[in-house]
């Protein structure tokens, strides 16, 4: 829509269609007639329209990450020290926050490079935000990572599982959970949880992240899966020491 709205601009302003004007008959379809003619002698006018909006996009998601790293240091307790998220080596010096959703393409993508960082780099602590944007399902696949955690079972385990699933459907859920550690009883919908989800969430849009998987590290946000950067922000951090 803000795509369309952009082009239609431009293309109003291109035609000299701008100026206020007294309405006339037909006014509608005289505009369409104005408009079809004028694309039809300088169809570069898309293309054009096109490249700048993409251009303010850009410069405007640049903007919103630098507002959102510079807004990092404040929210630091709660990206990294929130003790109701599952932590990865806890003991390690470098921390990483992921925001994911278990049916989310491209967290999946991400999940085995993910293991395989917590598992090959022990000084790399990894902090999971459950955040389930792709409606219920996802909701209870997140709950249920919630119970593993309550119940002491294995967290990265089921992580993996779940991301690997397919169909991640809801009696597939409850059945890796128990695998992986959760009791039946506790794989129910729970106050707790609700406000946990809630705060994610919060601190979510409060950095204006605007997809999973969304990683942050030190002061760096990488959105997307774009493990290189991960890795890559990580021996920077691991450099400076």
């Amino acid at each position: 829509m803000r795509r369309a709205a952009a082009i239609i601009a431009a293309l109003i302003a291109a035609a000299g269609l701008g100026a206020c004007q007294r309405p006339a008959a037909n006014d509608d379809a005289a505009f369409g007639a104005r408009v079809r003619t004028y694309l039809l002698a300088h169809p570069e006018v898309l293309q054009e329209a096109s490249q700048r909006l993409q251009l303010n996009m850009a410069a405007a998601d640049a903007a919103a990450q630098r507002r959102a790293a510079a807004a990092l240091p404040k929210h630091r307790a709660a990206l990294e020290r929130d003790p109701r998220d599952f932590v990865a080596n806890p003991g390690g010096r470098i921390t990483v926050t992921e925001f994911y959703d278990y049916r989310c393409p491209h967290c999946i993508n991400a999940a085995p490079k993910v293991v395989a960082l917590i598992r090959t780099h022990p000084d790399v602590r990894f902090v999971f935000k459950e955040m389930p944007i792709f409606g219920p399902t996802s909701e209870h696949a997140a709950r249920a990572a919630m119970a593993v955690k309550k119940d002491g079972g294995d967290y990265l385990r089921l992580y993996a599982a779940f991301m690997a699933a397919r169909p991640l459907d809801d009696a597939a859920i409850d059945r890796i959970a128990e695998a992986a550690g959760a009791r039946a009883a506790d794989l129910k919908e729970t106050p707790a949880e609700d406000a946990q989800l809630a705060a994610v969430t919060a601190l979510f849009n409060t950095l204006a992240l605007d997809g999973t998987p969304a990683f942050i590290v030190g002061n760096e946000i990488i959105p997307g899966d774009d493990m290189d950067a991960v890795n890559a922000a990580v021996a920077k951090v691991r450099a400076a020491g």
